[in-house]
């Protein structure tokens, strides 16, 4: 008896040990029955999918944004003055903007999104997707009968006033001046001593064709300045350089010229003289004469 109660004593250590054990039972239970067990693997799967897919369809739908904002603006445009670099930006070959601009060259016009295709041939795709922006004339979009042409009304010899008296406030009147140009116009006025044709405007700095045909409009030479010419076969070179268009090097080539050639029987040999062209042999007629002009 003595021998089977030795087998129960346990000491302090034996004890602690066999605690410990039945706290581990006991925590094992605890977590199988009040915690949730994990999903199976396909259900877990399945989830990751999903939401795999949720952030790929708002990473597209980010990037179709960016790919909006990125493209450039279309605004409506003629399609016969298309360049290069439009024609690149609108999606059309090398070959197919060569093509228009060959046609272009050629002094013909395009008139229609059909016309535009034949000449470039652009798929179709891309001709939907551009015809919409074409930005014809109007005589083009309307029949003959409907649209009159503007006819400008004929002007009575006195309805003009004259060029060469005008002032700085009668300038600002018109729509197409502003205070530099108007200043521009007068003080070239000034250094020609007087406008003699009204074609000299367009030799102002500056100056643009809708501004000198608002100034043809109202205005013209009345009042000519009085010079004399100077005889371009005995002006010195410092002479001839007081003239509008002719430099004191350019100057110098006439002197040579007319000696080599024993002198200028015509003003129209001046535009064998280098820095001369038919422009400016137009404005320099009017302050030369020759021995038969």
């Amino acid at each position: 008896m003595k021998e089977l109660k030795s087998h129960f004593e346990l000491d302090n250590r034996q004890r602690n040990g066999i605690l410990l054990l039945v706290l581990l039972v006991l925590v094992s239970w605890a977590l199988y029955f009040f915690i949730e067990p994990p999903q199976n693997d396909s259900n877990s799967r399945a989830l990751n999918e999903e939401q795999i897919n949720i952030f790929e369809a708002r990473i597209d739908s980010i990037q179709k944004l960016q790919d909006s904002l990125n493209q450039p603006k279309m605004y409506s445009f003629n399609p016969n003055f298309i360049t290069d670099y439009k024609g690149y930006t609108l999606g059309m070959e090398v070959e197919e903007i060569d093509r228009l601009l060959r046609f272009r060259e050629s002094g013909k016009w395009i008139n229609s999104a059909e016309d535009f295709q034949q000449v470039t041939g652009v798929s179709d795709s891309l001709l939907a997707a551009i015809a919409p922006y074409f930005k014809f004339p109007e005589w083009v979009n309307k029949p003959r009968t409907e649209y009159q042409p503007f006819q400008k009304e004929a002007e009575s010899p006195g309805s003009k006033s004259d060029l060469n008296t005008v002032s700085f406030e009668e300038l600002m009147n018109l729509e197409e001046l502003d205070q530099v140009m108007a200043r521009r116009i007068l003080d070239y006025r000034r250094k020609l001593g007087g406008f003699l044709d009204d074609r000299q405007l367009y030799d102002v700095y500056g100056i643009s064709k809708e501004q000198v045909k608002q100034l043809q409009s109202r205005y013209t030479v009345l009042s000519k300045p009085e010079i004399k010419r100077i005889d371009v076969n005995k002006a010195n070179a410092s002479d001839l350089s007081t003239v509008p268009f002719i430099t004191f090097d350019i100057a110098r080539e006439i002197v040579n010229y007319r000696t080599l050639h024993d002198g200028i029987s015509d003003l129209d040999e001046l535009l064998k003289i280098d820095g001369i062209t038919t422009y400016k042999l137009d404005r320099i007629k009017l302050y030369l004469s020759s021995n038969q002009n």
